[in-house]
């Protein structure tokens, strides 16, 4: 994007941590570092004082019999319905970057971060207008969420480097080429400055 990202208001915003449970980071090799990262980042939201919130995605039996057999879902849950049930531990946030009080927390049964949630009403409450993206995988939540908060008109960050996809090279076509257009992508190195407002960029 071409407009000025020199600083992030913290009031006004939000770290969305998504899917960063233990049944979606074991199709990483590299997940032990990505939780670093990750857990830097919110330590440094923290820190300035934005929100944090968590995406986790699960099923109840209520959620698995809504899905339609026409549903391109349909045939991914008949095969892994034990893995992403809601009760299952392997559905939970990893306990690295784990919630604390005061954090939003949300349970989705699709892919982007919005659409079966109240995420929407809950950053609404808080008066939030600028989503910083942290999550697994680029190409399936990341990607979801970015056209859906670009769609709401919020100011979008997507971190880089908190961010991963089991393809490499997914993860770098859509960080370099895809999301420019409707974010700030960006890396946990930069957002200390970012929140600070001390980052160096010109307006």
């Amino acid at each position: 994007m071409t407009e000025s990202r020199q600083s992030i208001d913290p009031e006004r915003t939000a770290l969305l941590v998504m899917d960063y449970q233990p049944v979606v980071l074991g199709s990483l090799s590299d997940a032990d570092e990505l939780l670093s990262r990750v857990a830097e980042a919110i330590a440094i939201v923290r820190r300035h004082g934005g929100q944090v919130g968590y995406v986790r995605v699960a099923f109840d039996d209520a959620d698995y019999e809504a899905v339609p057999e026409h549903s391109a879902f349909a045939p991914v849950l008949r095969t892994a319905r034990e893995v992403f049930h809601s009760d299952s531990p392997a559905t939970g946030i990893h306990e690295r970057v784990a919630p604390e009080s005061g954090d939003i927390i949300v349970r989705k049964t699709r892919i982007g971060a919005f659409s079966t949630t109240d995420l929407a009403e809950r950053l609404r409450d808080r008066g939030i207008a600028t989503l910083i993206l942290a999550g697994v995988s680029t190409s399936g939540v990341v990607l979801s969420t970015v056209r859906d908060a670009a769609d709401r008109d919020y100011r979008v960050f997507v971190l880089a480097d908190a961010t991963a996809d089991p393809e490499p090279g997914v993860h770098g076509f859509l960080t370099e080429r895809v999301f420019p257009r409707q974010a700030h992508v960006i890396t946990v190195a930069e957002l200390d400055g970012l929140l600070s407002g001390t980052n160096g960029r010109s307006t």
